[in-house]
């Protein structure tokens, strides 16, 4: 492996005890101890990702993506840019998982560029997560989550909406600090009178 990657020895690190088969790997990406991604999957520009990170074959991560420490990554799983996965997120594939029986496909699950998923999170398999929406840490996510939303619970619930800016605010899109009210608009959410 380490003959295949020294066009790129300079822009890519994989620390010596990471178990990196695949090529497709994109500039100045940082993959560390105890990983192990297998030869299909496909990783984006300026990625970390962290030690203990499990990723399968049919999986595309995009650039600029952050996976803390032991997040499993299975097929069918799709990764925008610019996404945060907080420490032991895991994704799932299969909604009726059984021993030695495998579908036929495994459920395809997207992430939208700009999400950021909290630690110990649980995302089933088939569940969109749209653009900029925020999972809290612990949350168990059996539904899309739209653009902007924020969930968390078990099983979550949307609790509020987040800015690009990361404001959280209530359901009704009101800054709870500073009580400032925001509207969508363009499909963003904007600060009402700005």
């Amino acid at each position: 492996m380490d003959n295949l990657l020294n066009s790129k020895k300079d822009s890519v690190y994989i620390h010596p005890l990471a178990d990196v088969q695949t090529l497709n790997i994109g500039d100045l990406t940082k993959i560390w101890q105890f990983c192990v991604i297998l030869k299909s999957a496909c990783i984006g520009n300026n990625c970390n990702i962290c030690a203990n990170v499990f990723i399968e074959n049919d999986v595309i991560i995009g650039d600029n993506v952050t996976i803390k420490c032991g997040v499993q990554i299975w097929d069918g799983i799709r990764i925008g840019n610019n996404v945060f996965i907080g420490p032991n997120v895991t994704f799932t594939n299969d909604l009726v998982p059984r021993s030695k029986i495998y579908p036929e496909n495994f459920l395809k699950t997207k992430v939208d560029d700009n999400v950021s998923i909290g630690a110990n999170s649980t995302i089933l398999a088939g569940i969109k997560l749209g653009s900029h929406c925020f999972i809290g840490a612990g949350s168990v996510v059996t539904k899309n989550v739209s653009s902007y939303e924020v969930w968390y619970g078990n099983p979550a619930k949307h609790m509020g909406y987040i800015t690009k800016k990361g404001v959280i605010l209530d359901l009704n899109m009101t800054d709870k600090k500073t009580r400032d009210k925001y509207i969508l608009f363009n499909n963003e959410i904007i600060k009402e009178n700005d």
